[in-house]
């Protein structure tokens, strides 16, 4: 058990916590958690690594899939609570992005990509699984929403991450140090409902295509 891989699986665990109380919160059983959790935990690692060409570390290190099963259990007999506390999906969403957007730049990197290429992988792998948890749950993403900043905190953890690789700075201080400042930005951005202005002008809801 590496510092990397204890930081990978808490990242797996904090997203499948928010997939699996997604889950319950549409009344879906179990099974259905279980699923729903393993790919908002490890779908935005398994896209990187198939564009990268590697394993996905997913399968290659089978106890990745130990963080979904203990995120299901744990909100099926927490189920009652998922409603009174609603916005504890939010926080932990935010701790998977945190921990994923820097990882996976990290790993962008050290696969030889290119700076540009490991930030944009970083932060796909920190959006991937959110994305697809809400597509798959029938929600509206939440990376679309217009209230709120769900992608700007992961570019900034992937550009500190890219800019610290390049300047010899980082280490695994450096690593956890960038994921809280992610995270904390994220909180905050909920909390004071911070987001990216949108066009000027009056646009239709459902253009009609030409």
């Amino acid at each position: 058990m590496t510092w990397a891989l204890a930081l990978d699986l808490l990242g797996t665990f904090f997203f499948a916590i928010s997939g699996s109380l997604l889950a319950a919160q549409r009344g879906f059983d179990i099974v259905a958690s279980l699923l729903l959790g393993s790919l908002t935990g490890l779908g935005g690692g398994v896209i990187r690594d198939v564009i990268i060409g590697a394993p996905p570390a997913a399968f290659a290190e089978p106890i990745h899939f130990v963080a979904p099963a203990l995120a299901a259990v744990l909100v099926f007999f927490l189920s009652g609570l998922v409603q009174r506390f609603s916005r504890t999906l939010l926080v932990f969403d935010a701790g998977g992005l945190a921990v994923f957007c820097t990882t996976g730049t990290v790993t962008a990197l050290s696969a030889g990509m290119n700076p540009v290429a490991a930030i944009l992988l970083g932060v796909t792998t920190g959006v991937g699984g959110g994305l697809l948890r809400d597509v798959v749950a029938n929600r509206d993403p939440q990376l679309f929403n217009p209230r709120d900043l769900y992608a700007v905190p992961a570019f900034l953890g992937a550009v500190l991450i890219a800019g610290l690789w390049y300047l010899g700075w980082y280490g695994p201080v450096a690593l956890y140090a960038v994921a809280v400042v992610v995270f904390v930005f994220r909180v905050l951005s909920l909390k004071f409902g911070w987001r990216i202005p949108h066009a000027h002008g009056s646009w239709p809801r459902h253009p009609d295509p030409a």
